[in-house]
């Protein structure tokens, strides 16, 4: 398994730094199925249960009585402050965005400037198999501290619902690290990824 941050599910991305990270990234990154991407019919986020439910099955932070955004701001987020009588709700937190290098200093006024990254976004996983998974597997993706990422509101929505070949992090030296993620995820939940992504995947860890 890979080392350090790149496979901690309790936090954000690495660089991957040295020769030996490359090569366990391009071996995981090997091990991840391709397919055609299927069609977004009938894919709607309700199915995936309600946005952030603190009662997912299978992961991590699960039934601790805070909802999964504010679990996975408090997961990445330094200076924390919360909501008065509140040891849940984050109301401010300074956020080293993973994806374009900035630092965020973020208040809940003006809530988008942060937002929850699934980094395999869920319409994706819809057309690529999950449409047939049981709901409680999409619950779980939904959900999974693996998939999440706090980051830059505008880099979030310019991504959308791409796969790698089509959207990557501004930030160049995290791209091998978010592939490796992206493959983390496919692999965990036996999720294939296009032809075209795997090899852009590939390429971000020079292989």
């Amino acid at each position: 398994a890979l080392g350090g941050d790149l496979v901690d599910e309790g936090g954000g991305l690495a660089p991957v730094r040295d020769a030996q990270e490359r090569a366990e990234a391009a071996a995981l990154i090997d091990k991840v199925a391709t397919k055609g991407r299927g069609p977004k019919t009938g894919y709607d986020r309700d199915e995936y249960g309600y946005a952030w439910m603190d009662t997912a099955d299978g992961v991590p932070l699960a039934r601790n009585g805070c909802d999964t955004r504010n679990d996975i701001l408090q997961r990445d987020g330094q200076g924390l402050r919360f909501r008065s009588g509140s040891d849940c709700v984050v109301v401010s937190l300074t956020l080293a965005d993973p994806y374009t290098g900035k630092t965020i200093e973020w208040r809940k006024q003006k809530a988008a400037e942060v937002q929850i990254d699934h980094v395999v976004p869920l319409s994706y996983s819809w057309q690529m198999g999950a449409s047939r998974w049981s709901e409680g597997k999409r619950r779980q993706l939904a959900n999974d501290p693996l998939n999440l990422l706090p980051v830059d509101g505008s880099a979030n929505s310019a991504k959308s619902d791409s796969g790698p070949a089509s959207w990557l992090p501004p930030s160049k030296g995290i791209r091998c690290s978010y592939a490796v993620r992206f493959a983390q995820v496919a692999v965990k939940y036996e999720m294939p990824v296009t032809k075209a992504d795997k090899e852009t995947m590939r390429e971000q860890c020079g292989v």
